[in-house]
């Protein structure tokens, strides 16, 4: 699944391990949903995108 993870950290100024801390998992867990290595759970992607006051679809784009 394509996402703007990586576009929206850095628009609030935050490291992988910052963001990680907030939404409750490893640095390497953002690291691969930005490399596109992981798509996370439903749970976390309605975290990342609470934490930026956005819809889900605005940080993660489905492809078929």
């Amino acid at each position: 699944m394509k996402n703007k993870l990586k576009v929206f950290r850095a628009m609030h100024d935050m490291t992988q391990e910052e963001l990680a801390q907030k939404v409750k998992v490893t640095r390497q867990t953002i690291n691969a949903i930005e490399t596109e290595k992981y798509d996370p759970s439903l749970e976390l992607a309605f975290r990342l995108a609470n934490l930026f006051k956005v819809k889900i679809e605005e940080i993660f784009v489905y492809e078929e």
